[in-house]
């Protein structure tokens, strides 16, 4: 995991997703609806809900859309169903992919998800076939502009936090921590440090990289899978 940067690779999926900010709220609002649904509207009480909010903030994300969708999930009234399920496959080059979905229809989205691997050279496989070269992380980004501390001083905080490993460059601290350990890490550090990203992620155990037609058509398979209302994450095994 030494050396393993996500901050590019999040910045240039923030800034592709400018463009398009209707739909990644959308798809926000269905996380926080799914978790205050099952757990109820309390963050504090509630890790899914908790993370869900995070990755509202960071998205800029309005505070009324984020109202509406928790008051939607705890109306008596209100009885969608969404099912978590992930899909797991093969893109160009070899690239191992899982792909998270929220749906109501496990159909629809089965065969959307299906299209887009076979229409972009990829090959959808059984559960279980690439997941396994994944391990779930804690993931934290605090941007270092405003920060007088250098590196030696982060990673003694980070290691005092519970966290397990701290990536450095002259933007960001980057740190990673045990999925298990992800909410005290968080919650330690952001007593002192504003961060600029807080998430439980799946990171690759190795990468594959790609020549450039290979790239782009991996380029438009991530697209085509991020474009769908149902796909709430896709990972991949692509060297960044």
């Amino acid at each position: 995991m030494a050396g393993h940067s996500k901050w590019k690779n999040i910045q240039g999926r923030k800034n592709a997703q400018d463009a398009k900010r209707g739909k990644v709220f959308q798809k926000l609002s269905r996380e926080i609806y799914i978790a205050a649904k099952n757990g109820g509207a309390d963050s504090t009480a509630n890790p899914a809900l908790r993370l869900a909010l995070d990755k509202a903030k960071a998205a800029n994300m309005p505070n009324d859309n984020i109202d509406r969708a928790i008051k939607k999930a705890t109306s008596s009234t209100d009885g969608a169903n969404y099912d978590e399920v992930t899909y797991e496959g093969y893109g160009p080059g070899g690239v191992a992919i899982l792909v998270e979905t929220l749906t109501d229809n496990r159909n629809r989205t089965g065969t959307n998800v299906r299209v887009a691997f076979s229409r972009n050279g990829g090959n959808l496989g059984e559960t279980g076939s690439v997941s396994y070269m994944f391990d779930r992380k804690g993931y934290l980004a605090i941007e270092r502009e405003t920060l007088a501390l250098d590196e030696e001083d982060m990673l003694e905080k980070v290691l005092e936090a519970g966290g397990e490993d701290l990536i450095t460059s002259p933007e960001v601290f980057e740190i990673y921590t045990e999925a298990e350990d992800f909410t005290t890490v968080r919650d330690t550090l952001e007593q002192e440090f504003t961060l600029a990203q807080a998430e439980l992620t799946m990171l690759p155990q190795t990468t594959v990289a790609l020549d450039e037609a290979q790239q782009t058509q991996f380029d438009r398979l991530v697209e085509k899978l991020e474009d769908d209302d149902d796909v709430s994450e896709v990972y991949t095994s692509i060297e960044e």
